[in-house]
């Protein structure tokens, strides 16, 4: 494709690659949705809540550990080959995660998905970045970003619709239509790149990611399904994957071609970036994870009622992620950051005035706030992050990025998650002692476990419900405080960090002004051609 071709189409390829991104973001907010019907033994999978967690988490650990060597792959056979057959793969492993008839099979199809989307995200970017020159370039990753808004209320009411009148595999079959009309546009619109210095793949490194992430989540995973942090195989497993972690970290800077280039992180406009998306994400997947039971499990709420109470998180994100570019002209990097995070660690804390029975719309006050936040941040750093880098450097950043996001998510939802199971356990401790032995076990796991036993008993089970509510609530508040407080220090220190207003690139702005001289040459050179 010439390059005047790629010029006029761009916008149209930029909703193209919007519709990929769209696949993943819808396919994780309809977990979310979905996450109490699973848990049902009668009309799901009877998955605990350890089990679910790592329905997340497999996903994203996948994903995050091979973010580069996928974003090398596309650098190395073209990034639209590459983009097409992360859709095949996250459809593939969609279909198998609807038809899954046990937990562990869901994890592993959860993988599988994770396989596809870091085939898919690292090429977005990447095309972004060679297909749109410096002066729109934010405006592009503005409204490629606005897409996970769309994704963020597309995915709960479509999945609430779906649970409403099909099982729960069909919150994951929504995505194949999805995959294969979106890997039919890039194959039709989409112009093939390649960096022309492709790095090699770096499988030790790979590895060492994957290993050392899968065991510090497990360990802290552990820690809040047993109760306890002091034992071996809590401690154990935290510790083996924090050396491991640091040993990747240690080879990365000894090799040519890293998996990571924490190299990279020497530059402070960047970590600190990358550090404030990672901020925003551990924050978001914590609170999806427990506020979707909230909504279910406490306050009776359908699935499709929980999915419509999303939309004020997207309608926040909708609003800002296109207006980022436009205020960080005027304000600076560091404001409209510092802003975002401000605004995201205010709602977080919010959600601890929640109680059982709390007006709904507090909540979708709090939902619209905390999506502002990350649309005003999320664009921001990104452009910040993309800018860094040159072009042929493009995966890289984006790989940056988007492992940013899934570790943040998969620590999220493993440290809060764990919080909330321990303290929901110690405060459910004195009324289920009531039970025998089995069954207190069991009703200890989770709120959606003791609901299922105080429906097993009849009657006599009704003295644990409202106990339950009002212990996950407690518990609830405990996680918000906990991730109100890493919200509010962290992005403290990476605010001072940002760049304040930022001076124009010159050799940028020349590339950009060289580069429309030759589309206008060509389209001359085209018209006189045509005239003789």
């Amino acid at each position: 494709m010439d390059a005047q071709t790629i010029q006029r189409r761009r916008w149209v390829i930029l909703g193209v690659l919007v519709v990929g991104l769209l696949a993943i973001v819808i396919d994780n907010t309809v977990l979310n949705v979905a996450l109490k019907t699973i848990a049902d033994p009668a009309g799901g999978l009877g998955a605990s809540q350890s089990q679910l967690e790592w329905a997340i988490n497999s996903y994203t650990l996948v994903f995050a550990g091979l973010l580069f060597t996928f974003g090398v792959l596309g650098d190395r056979i073209g990034r639209k080959r590459m983009l097409m057959i992360g859709l095949a793969l996250f459809g593939l492993g969609s279909l198998f995660s609807a038809y899954s008839h046990s937990p562990d099979q869901l994890i592993a199809a959860r993988a599988m998905m994770g396989l596809g989307g870091a085939a898919v995200m690292p090429q977005t970017l990447s095309i972004i970045s060679n297909v749109f020159e410096p002066g729109e370039r934010a405006r592009a990753i503005g409204i490629w970003a606005s897409a996970v808004g769309i994704g963020v209320a597309t995915g709960p009411v479509l999945g609430g619709l779906l649970l409403a009148h099909f099982w729960w595999g069909s919150v994951f079959l929504i995505n194949v239509p999805v995959t294969v009309l979106g890997a039919v546009a890039v194959f039709l619109l989409v112009p093939e790149s390649r960096n022309p210095q492709p790095g090699k793949i770096d499988y030790i490194g790979v590895l060492a990611s994957v290993v050392g992430l899968v065991l510090l989540v497990y360990g802290i995973v552990q820690g809040g399904d047993t109760g306890s942090w002091v034992r071996a195989d809590v401690l154990g497993p935290v510790a083996a994957g924090l050396v491991v972690l640091g040993l990747f970290a240690w080879y990365e800077t000894r090799i040519a071609h890293p998996s990571l280039d924490v190299r990279l992180f020497r530059d402070r406009r960047l970590s600190a970036s990358v550090g404030a998306i990672a901020l925003v994400f551990f924050g978001m997947g914590g609170v999806f994870f427990f506020t979707s039971f909230y909504l279910q499990n406490v306050r009776g709420y359908s699935p499709l009622d929980a999915g419509l109470l999303a939309i004020p998180f997207a309608i926040g994100q909708l609003m800002m992620a296109p207006r980022s570019a436009t205020l960080v002209n005027r304000f600076g990097v560091r404001a409209v950051t510092g802003a975002g995070i401000a605004l995201n660690a205010l709602a977080i804390a919010g959600y601890v005035t929640l109680g059982t029975s709390s007006p709904i719309w507090v909540l979708a006050v709090l939902f619209g706030i905390q999506g502002a936040g990350i649309g005003l941040a999320v664009p921001t750093t990104t452009a910040a992050v993309m800018d860094v880098l040159p072009r042929e450097r493009a995966g890289a950043g984006s790989a940056l990025t988007n492992t940013a996001r899934q570790v943040a998510v998969a620590l999220g939802v493993a440290v809060l998650g764990s919080i909330l199971a321990q303290s929901y356990r110690s405060t459910m401790s004195p009324t289920l002692a009531a039970l025998p032995a089995a069954a207190r076990g069991a009703a200890s796991q989770s709120i959606s476990a003791t609901q299922a036993v105080a429906q097993h008993l009849g009657p006599a089970g009704r003295f644990l419900i409202q106990p339950a509510n009002s212990a996950y609530v407690d518990a609830m508040h405990v996680t918000t405080l906990a991730a109100a407080a890493v919200a509010l220090v962290g992005g403290l220190a990476i605010v001072r960090w940002l760049p304040g207003r930022t001076r124009p690139n010159i050799e940028e702005l020349v590339a950009a002004e060289v580069a429309a001289a030759e589309l206008e040459l060509a389209r001359q050179r085209e018209l006189s051609d045509s005239e003789r």
